[in-house]
């Protein structure tokens, strides 16, 4: 089954940053399988703080909640695992332990990767998932050029982890990352943007021909 996973983006909020948490609550309700709370320019007490927020109406949803950066931030909400950036995943490289300093915690983690050598280091310190891109144009990644479908799937055939796509995933690309063997894919302007997220994610399963919720 494929999996669609949403990733928070505050400043992209269609009703302003005031209506962060109700944008939450409609993606929650949305269908969706999992939700990253990805909001980098937060401090470690301010994103504890919107976290444990988020993480409970993700609950009440039964819409899996993956903290991102902050390793605190999975303890306190109870969620147990973490998804981080690839420069915040070198820097626990730099301990000598690698990756398994969060696997001591009890923590399974994903990675995001931009080539197959960093989804291979990621699997190899010990990544449950890897999320690659950005996989197709993108207006969160304008002038960069996209690194396309086949380089997703040069991924998902180097690695033994699930491999998520992101950036320009949309009704319109959607069946293309399915083709690749990726288990999934990340959503992340349309759900904060649209006047209705629950139409965006029964849009994507309507291409991948499904109605079905994924277990991630």
């Amino acid at each position: 089954m494929f999996g669609l996973i949403a990733v928070s983006n505050r400043l992209l909020c269609r009703e302003g940053p005031d209506g962060f948490i109700p944008r939450i609550e409609k993606i929650a309700a949305s269908g969706i399988d999992a939700l990253i709370l990805r909001e980098k320019d937060l401090v470690p007490g301010e994103y504890e703080a919107l976290a444990r927020d988020v993480s409970a109406l993700c609950a009440g949803r039964c819409v899996r909640f993956i903290p991102h950066t902050f390793i605190n931030a999975a303890f306190s909400t109870g969620s147990r695992c973490l998804h981080l950036p690839w420069d915040g995943f070198r820097s626990v490289l730099s301990d000598p332990a690698g990756g398994s300093v969060l696997k001591k915690q009890g923590l399974s983690f994903g990675v995001s990767v931009h080539s197959v050598e960093e989804a291979l280091k990621a699997q190899e310190q010990g990544a449950s998932w890897v999320i690659a891109g950005h996989v197709f144009a993108t207006d969160c990644k304008q002038g960069l050029d996209p690194r396309g479908p086949e380089f997703l799937a040069g991924v998902c055939r180097a690695v033994r982890v699930p491999v998520y796509a992101i950036g320009g995933v949309s009704e319109h690309t959607i069946s293309a990352a399915a083709k690749t063997g990726a288990a999934g894919a990340c959503i992340m302007s349309s759900l904060m943007q649209s006047p209705d997220p629950a139409a965006v994610v029964a849009e994507l399963r309507s291409r991948l021909g499904t109605r079905e919720r994924a277990a991630l």
